[in-house]
């Protein structure tokens, strides 16, 4: 099988992928906390999805029109990974909400779904399991359980529900990077595919079932999440993180994903209320040390 790892890199190029890594993981933590912010409204999961969804599709739908499915290079099973690991893991998210907490999603989610994406990317891209990134993922599981532990999480029927829910999403986005990465597509491209594929898959399915609930909601709430969910998170930071991807490679780009629990920490202070606890803050410098190593930060060498 052909080697898609990423050659050796120079500092600049290293600063450049992981602006736009940072940039993304900036975003997805934003939505996560603006997610839980419209569930405490008439907003249900379902409704933040279709907002999505919706929003994403039609914007995109042109850009998709003129660029097509890239299904020579995908072939159906990469096709489906990109709609179906862009879109289910927006699902499964927002279903998790309802039986965890957002630290728990946080930690969950985009902190377990770099290993997800190593694992994938060793197996099916050949990019190699080094031993610094079995360092930096020990430093980063360790960091996301201690952030689970911290929040409170405890063995039950709802909440290991939530979790499950959450690692699934960790899952299925890591098929959407894999994907993506071995058809070379770029992020605006895979994006789009992503979010029309979900328009129409899921949007049918939602006005039937449900019949638009969101209509109950107040203009001010369908207008924050569907410009943080549908066009931010939906289109612009799948943008800057296939941009991440394609600089440091399918490992490395998706090892900041596990910033999140730190950033979603910290915007959930002014947003929601929550403050982190000592813990967290301990598990938090774990996974940012874990993330750098994963990501083949440079490092200080010693002069002769």
């Amino acid at each position: 099988m052909t080697d898609f790892a990423v050659p050796a890199r120079t500092t600049a190029e290293y600063v450049r992928g992981a602006l736009y890594g940072l940039a993304a993981v900036s975003i997805w933590s934003g939505w996560i906390v603006v997610a839980r912010l419209g569930l405490k409204t008439s907003l249900t999961p379902w409704d933040i999805a279709a907002l999505r969804f919706g929003v994403a599709g039609l914007v995109l739908l042109p850009y998709v029109v003129s660029k097509g499915l890239a299904l020579k290079r995908l072939g159906l099973i990469g096709l489906a990974a990109i709609v179906l690991g862009g879109g289910a893991p927006v699902l499964l998210a927002n279903a998790g909400l309802l039986f965890a907490p957002a630290a728990h999603a946080g930690a969950l989610f985009p902190g377990v779904m770099p290993l997800a994406v190593a694992l994938l990317a060793a197996a099916i891209l050949q990019e190699p399991f080094t031993a610094a990134k079995k360092i930096g993922f020990v430093l980063i599981l360790l960091g996301v359980f201690g952030i689970a532990w911290g929040a409170g999480s405890a063995i039950g029927s709802g909440q290991t529900i939530g979790h499950a829910l959450f690692l699934g999403s960790a899952v299925a986005w890591a098929c959407y990077t894999i994907a993506m990465r071995h058809a070379r597509l770029d992020g605006l491209h895979a994006a789009g595919v992503a979010a029309v594929g979900a328009l129409f898959l899921y949007m049918p399915a939602y006005l039937f079932l449900e019949g638009a609930s969101f209509a109950r909601a107040s203009w001010s709430d369908l207008a924050l999440q569907a410009f943080v969910q549908g066009l931010l998170t939906a289109i612009v930071s799948l943008v800057f993180y296939g941009r991440a991807v394609s600089i440091l490679g399918a490992s490395s780009g998706a090892a900041f994903a596990a910033l999140s629990p730190a950033m979603t920490a910290v915007m959930a202070i002014p947003i929601l209320g929550e403050w982190p606890t000592a813990t967290d803050w301990i598990a938090i410098a774990g996974i940012s040390a874990g993330v750098y190593v994963v990501s083949a930060g440079p490092l200080p060498r010693r002069r002769s």
